[in-house]
């Protein structure tokens, strides 16, 4: 009698490569944001610490600048993206399906 060959059932799946959520890719730009963010704000307190308490510079101009720094500048540096950025980083993220071929002997 022959023998039977039993077939083994292989599933080809797809390895998921997870990609946390949290993981912000910055570039040199976003960096350059956050530095010059610094500088606003370190400015905005230096201003407000120059001169009189009632002085023109510390009321007005120095809240100006700290307004700027905190609403603009550091949003800015946070949430600016390449366009171009997209693609390559899905790019990384694809990898080749394996195959596996199996030869069973009749």
């Amino acid at each position: 009698m022959a023998k039977k060959v039993k077939r083994k059932n292989i599933r080809v799946q797809k390895k998921a490569v997870k990609v946390s959520p949290f993981n912000i890719y910055w570039t040199k730009k976003n960096y350059t944001f956050l530095f010059i963010g610094m500088a606003v704000i370190v400015l905005g307190f230096y201003l407000m610490s120059v001169g009189p308490w009632n002085s023109f510079v510390s009321l007005v101009v120095s809240p100006i600048v700290l307004v700027i720094g905190y609403v603009f500048v550091f949003p800015l540096a946070i949430l600016y993206k390449n366009k171009g950025e997209e693609k390559t980083t899905e790019e990384k993220i694809k990898q080749p399906e394996v195959k596996q071929n199996i030869v069973t002997k009749a």
